[in-house]
């Protein structure tokens, strides 16, 4: 990882069909660090069917959402996806539009002192692509996903990722779609990661929903990579 930010980080390791391995390591100015070990395989599991989320046919602005009993509704589905299990487009953090290729270099926002995206059309594709009042979710509103939704890992469609029921017994489903640096496309089928509307600091990183198998939380990443959108709206 280049450019890590000076002081203690937690560096998490998986692979599929492996336990996850976390290790802690403390980062020098202009130094590198190293974290080494090896992974423990998991016992063979019986593959789960495909669980059905919920559909509902209630649309805001054209676009179907889902109650999940919190404090806003969920897309069913991301920006630019055919189906509930598609992955969609991918966008810079800041950005309305997908693109070739995704770097620091062409980044539009990366630098920049940015307040809080939501709704704000010239910075949020979800309001930029869908309008209505569909807009990013909130580093507030992922934590709220996490700590009051229940999360099943499954497979969708042929897709992995998560079903994610709310208090209210509706669910959806978010694709592990993975992330795309440069021209490639990194981690699909095996992770997930959806950009919050939510700065870290003042001109870099951001906060994002990470997960994968066993794992879901907000985390903070640089601004350039290209990330799917899962709206929400009022």
């Amino acid at each position: 990882f280049r450019n890590v930010t000076v002081g203690r980080h937690t560096v998490t390791v998986s692979k599929p069909g492996y336990q996850s391995r976390q290790e802690q390591v403390t980062v020098g100015e202009n130094q590198t660090a190293t974290v080494s070990g090896e992974l423990v395989a998991q016992a063979v599991q019986q593959q789960a069917a495909p669980v059905a989320v919920s559909t509902t046919g209630n649309t805001i602005n054209g676009h179907e959402y889902v109650d999940l009993g919190l404090s806003v509704k969920w897309a069913a589905c991301n920006v630019g996806a055919s189906s509930i299990e598609d992955s969609g487009n991918y966008y810079a953090w800041g950005e309305t539009a997908t693109k070739a290729e995704y770097t620091r270099a062409n980044s539009k926002t990366y630098g920049k002192d940015i307040d809080d995206i939501s709704g704000n059309p010239q910075y949020d594709a979800a309001r930029a692509n869908w309008g209505g009042t569909w807009r990013l979710p909130t580093k507030a509103e992922f934590d709220e996903l996490v700590n009051k939704c229940k999360w099943e890992w499954t497979t969708q469609g042929g897709k992995k990722g998560y079903r994610v029921i709310g208090p209210s017994g509706n669910s959806i489903f978010l694709p592990a779609a993975g992330w795309r640096s440069g021209s490639s496309l990194y981690d699909a089928d095996t992770r997930g990661y959806y950009w919050s509307s939510t700065p870290y600091g003042s001109t870099d990183a951001v906060f994002d929903l990470l997960f994968f198998s066993g794992y879901r939380s907000t985390y903070w990443i640089r601004r350039f990579s290209g990330f799917p959108v899962r709206p929400v709206s009022e």
